[in-house]
């Protein structure tokens, strides 16, 4: 039995723990980074349209990046950042 013609040989112990990959969500690679420190960065919302209404401080105040806070991160990290 043991040689039979077109019988994969048995896997290994480090090979069966490797699959299946773990894959990080693709929307959350599009949504946040990790830094250096394991912070997550994310990018502010509310500012695709409407900026007629918003006041100028709220248009400055949404500029650029900002940190979640630490629980938010390692739940995002924990669930949808395999890699991170």
């Amino acid at each position: 039995m043991a040689g039979r013609a077109g019988s994969v040989p048995a896997a290994s112990a480090d090979e069966e723990s490797q699959m299946p990959k773990m894959k990080t969500k693709s929307g959350a690679k599009k949504r946040f980074k990790i830094t250096g420190t394991g912070k997550v960065k994310y990018q502010q919302s509310g500012k695709r349209h409407g900026m007629i209404k918003r006041t100028t401080k709220t248009i400055r105040e949404h500029r650029g990046t900002a940190v979640l806070f630490k629980t938010d991160g390692e739940t995002i990290k924990k669930y949808w950042m395999a890699n991170g």
